[in-house]
């Protein structure tokens, strides 16, 4: 789609289950409609990836993908190649399809993370706590680093390599990481009474809470927080940012 003219009906989607809910959708179809572009948007809705190859080769004019839960690292081997970023984090969200129907792997999560949070970090703002070690988490990290801040996981379940487990957190563990993010799906529409189980009462008005979840607006684990003195950030603006860094991609002559 290097230099597809305006009025070339092209096609993108989404692959992921359970994405009725989708938020590329909507955000791209106000975006073709504000911008008077005759392309579509529409979601994969799959089981597994066993379909995936057959979407690649059967759905016409189709240029770009976003990738969503649970297939942002299970694509990787069903990719041709993957840009720096994407292989370092080993996780995808973005796809573009270039000639031959050739496949290059992107992650512009950690664009959309990274350029949300810089406007609401203070200089006690230098060491993360990240709930959950999925794809959304790993994304999380790479921008920490490229910020320059350290960071820890931790999770519900005990897993290798991994910091803490959340039983594990205490008052000195919380105070001393000072931004705490949220990379699970716990308090998800309709699921919103979920949140991470964390000691919440040891969480400061020196705390940052970034939820990556946007629906709903303010998750409990946000409530929380803001009810302890914490500046919150729920993740609407990421996942803008993170969309329009995909539509760059798809348009980019050299980005494959």
């Amino acid at each position: 789609m290097d230099s597809a003219p305006g009025n070339l009906s092209l096609k993108f989607g989404l692959i992921g289950r359970h994405i009725d809910y989708s938020f590329s959708r909507s955000y791209f179809t106000e975006k073709f409609k504000s911008e008077g572009l005759s392309h579509s948007y529409v979601n994969f809705d799959i089981a597994d990836l066993t379909k995936f190859k057959a979407i690649i080769k059967y759905t016409p004019h189709l240029k770009g993908l976003n990738v969503t839960i649970p297939y942002k690292e299970q694509i990787i081997p069903l990719l041709d190649a993957l840009d720096t970023a994407a292989q370092e984090i080993g996780a995808v969200n973005t796809i573009k399809i270039g000639a031959d129907n050739a496949l290059k792997g992107f992650n512009t999560d950690y664009i959309g993370f990274k350029n949300s949070l810089k406007p609401y970090l203070n200089k006690h703002h230098d060491r993360a706590l990240i709930l959950g070690t999925g794809g959304a988490s790993k994304a999380v990290a790479y921008s920490l680093k490229q910020l320059d801040i350290a960071f820890s996981f931790a999770s519900r379940q005990p897993k290798h390599h991994l910091d803490y487990n959340y039983h594990d957190l205490n008052e000195t563990i919380i105070t001393n990481h000072t931004i705490i993010i949220n990379c699970t799906p716990l308090g998800t529409f309709p699921r919103i009474e979920e949140c991470p189980d964390i000691p919440y009462e040891f969480i400061n008005n020196k705390h940052l809470l970034y939820d990556l979840i946007y629906n709903p607006k303010e998750t409990k684990f946000l409530m929380y927080g803001k009810s302890h003195g914490a500046n919150t950030i729920n993740g609407l603006n990421m996942l803008k940012l993170q969309a329009e860094a995909a539509w760059d991609i798809w348009n980019t002559p050299n980005s494959f």
